[in-house]
């Protein structure tokens, strides 16, 4: 059952950091290359606490959906999503903020398993591990230029 542990270093304050990190429009935004769009839920702003999103994406060739719900938030620490509907078997996304020297460290946990017993296992170790890594790493990348410029101030008020 692989586990994505990333960091990032952004910056920009941890309050900023952390509340692009839960805009629905922001998201939106930072992951253009797979169609990605909030359906249903939550569809637009920032995502608290018991909210879902139901996200709507390509993804290696599929349409899929995935709904998820905020588990955790503790503004401007940590939050937690979890899938409640969606093709994982399980999967858990813990998001950590702390100050930083240059800004904040934004921490990424990704907590993840395919159906199909064996053969899910194998195929997440050998393949969608992978995908799923460089997917979030850039998203990261695309809120961290979000952040370090003017354009954060389309998403927050």
């Amino acid at each position: 059952m692989p586990i994505i542990h990333l960091t990032t270093v952004i910056g920009a304050p941890r309050e900023r950091v952390f509340d692009l990190a839960r805009s629905i429009d922001a998201h939106q935004d930072s992951t253009s290359g797979t169609g990605e769009r909030a359906v249903a839920g939550v569809t637009q702003g920032l995502i608290g606490l018991h909210e879902e999103v139901t996200w709507e994406a390509r993804h290696l060739g599929v349409r899929q959906h995935l709904t998820v719900r905020i588990t955790a938030l503790e503004r401007p620490k940590h939050f937690q999503d979890i899938m409640v509907k969606g093709a994982f078997r399980r999967m858990t996304h813990d998001h950590d903020f702390v100050d930083h020297p240059q800004g904040t460290l934004m921490t990424d946990r990704f907590d993840f398993a395919s159906p199909f017993g064996v053969l899910g296992a194998v195929v997440d170790r050998l393949f969608l591990a992978g995908y799923l890594r460089r997917f979030i790493v850039q998203r990261n990348e695309i809120l961290k230029r979000m952040a370090e410029s003017e354009e954060w101030r389309r998403y927050l008020r």
